[in-house]
């Protein structure tokens, strides 16, 4: 298995285990908005009835299987849908822009913790990278 497969391979896995800890929010309700650092207004909303977090994070979660089997086409492990060499890349860029757009996103979502910014920030940067150098070494002739 070349360099390329195995750093896909493990960024198909990470975006598997987000998605899961995406929709394990949606039984478990506000208390596990909360635990896994949604913040204070999400978790409160969610206790209200709202389904509005709901939504989003469904949404969230299925990105983030998409982009699992864009990670393991490019690994050779799935069939590639079109374009999945520029779509390895857009992963990348987003995934790199979001952890490092924090301090400005932090704004945004006042009840989320330091922690969870600098936590969630760094595992979405590695994320980025392992798609970057996947994609990167996986164009190589």
């Amino acid at each position: 298995m070349s360099m390329s497969s195995i750093l896909l391979t493990v960024a198909a896995a990470a975006c598997v285990v987000a998605a899961l800890l995406h929709f394990v929010c949606i039984p478990w309700g506000a208390a596990g908005y909360r635990f896994l650092g949604a913040g204070e207004s999400v978790a409160n909303a969610v206790a209200a009835g709202d389904w509005r977090p709901h939504v989003s994070t469904v949404l969230v979660g299925a990105m983030l299987l998409v982009w699992a089997w864009c990670a393991l086409a490019g690994a050779g492990l799935a069939a590639p849908p079109p374009l999945l060499q520029p779509a390895l890349f857009t992963i990348a860029a987003v995934l790199m822009l979001r952890a490092l757009a924090f301090p400005w996103l932090r704004p945004m979502f006042p009840g989320n913790s330091e922690l969870f910014w600098w936590v969630s920030s760094a595992l979405v940067g590695v994320l980025g990278l392992l798609f970057l150098v996947g994609a990167i070494l996986g164009s190589k002739p």
